[in-house]
């Protein structure tokens, strides 16, 4: 679904409230303010502002004014009959889920390509054009790019690629693995270097210690099955794999805080909806 981002709001007024969907997500804003929240960070909205989301992350919006821009939503495997390289997406560091890593604002030199894009493309879905999925695919590729070279810039600058990869490695491990494996000498093992080499990369590119990289990830997870109230925490307890529910509440307030019931009262007013 490609569309220019104020008729999709007057069209879906619920978007207030904590959503998740099963695909892809993105927008570019041309105008307005407020503030969104994805996976339970706030971040400011702002014109020539992008952001991606992948599946599974929660979000929802509180726009200030008069808001425009273009949005695009694409499943899972829209690209994979496309590419050669079926994970080619998870690449890009804004589709790692990682929300300061996903929100990137577009810079005055920039802003006509990544509008020219835009319109290329809401220009190829309307119109009944031979392989136009293809093209769609292309000219969605040419925007992941560009906006790619914005932010692997800054990020090069900062983080030598060896580390940067080896991270990247890390964090996707995690991805996978995160209700089974707990343990940082265990990603260690599986990434072929000492619990410490981990601990010492976390610490110098993320501020925090590779044991925390876990947890928090086990937390974000906990937070989107939360919002779910169809689901006890129990059920939640179990699918995270941990042993019994209180050793599961003992871990959730130690480090949000609040018991999974007391987040789960403050989070929207048990307010929420799923977009498939």
């Amino acid at each position: 679904m490609i569309s220019r981002f104020a008729p999709y709001l007057k069209s879906h007024r619920n978007l207030h409230l904590a959503h998740k969907h099963s695909f892809y997500h993105l927008v570019f804003f041309t105008k307005g303010g407020g503030s969104q929240t994805i996976d339970f960070q706030q971040v400011p909205v702002k014109p020539f502002q992008i952001y991606f989301m992948i599946p599974g992350q929660v979000h929802n919006w509180a726009f200030k004014g008069e808001v425009d821009g273009y949005i695009i939503n694409f499943s899972v495997p829209f690209f994979q009959s496309f590419l050669l390289k079926a994970n080619y997406l998870e690449e890009f560091p804004f589709f790692t889920g990682i929300v300061d890593d996903a929100t990137i604002d577009v810079p005055a030199a920039s802003q006509d390509k990544i509008i020219n894009l835009f319109e290329e493309l809401i220009r190829e879905s309307e119109e009944p054009n031979a392989l136009a999925d293809d093209m769609v695919r292309s000219i969605m590729l040419q925007l992941f790019i560009s906006v790619a070279r914005l932010s692997i810039t800054s990020v090069n600058k900062a983080i030598p690629s060896y580390n940067y990869t080896l991270l990247r490695s890390f964090q996707k491990l995690i991805e996978k693995n995160y209700t089974l494996i707990k343990l940082p000498k265990q990603y260690a093992e599986l990434l072929y270097i000492t619990p410490n080499h981990l601990n010492a990369l976390c610490n110098d590119v993320l501020g925090i210690p590779a044991g925390e990289v876990i947890r928090n990830r086990v937390v974000l997870e906990a937070k989107r099955l939360l919002i779910n109230n169809d689901l006890t925490v129990l059920e939640i307890a179990n699918q995270l794999n941990f042993a019994d529910n209180s050793y599961f509440t003992r871990f959730f307030k130690k480090q949000v805080g609040l018991t999974p019931e007391e987040f789960r009262k403050t989070t929207n007013n048990h307010e929420h909806f799923t977009h498939k």
